[in-house]
């Protein structure tokens, strides 16, 4: 998955089981693992937790995203190097 923190949280590498851009669970097959192109290219934040698959809170601001998930925590770009 191209956005991944290590650090935990909504996008955690290890306990990704969702895209973040689709919700769909990545066990559902190559379906699941396609993501829009403005994703592939980084200009899209993700919108579904990695984790659970619920829709998060989304916020852009102009030097970059914030996301959140009701469950899982909080992760922003600056994480992720993309600011």
């Amino acid at each position: 998955m191209e956005l991944a923190v290590r650090t935990g949280g909504p996008l955690s590498e290890e306990n990704v089981r969702f895209n973040v851009y689709t919700g769909i669970e990545l066990d559902a097959g190559a379906s699941g693992r396609l993501s829009p192109t403005s994703a592939q290219l980084g200009l899209e934040p993700p919108r579904y937790c990695g984790q659970c698959g619920r829709r998060m809170i989304v916020q852009v601001v102009p030097d970059g995203w914030w996301a959140k998930c009701s469950r899982h925590g909080v992760v922003d770009s600056v994480l992720l190097g993309r600011r």
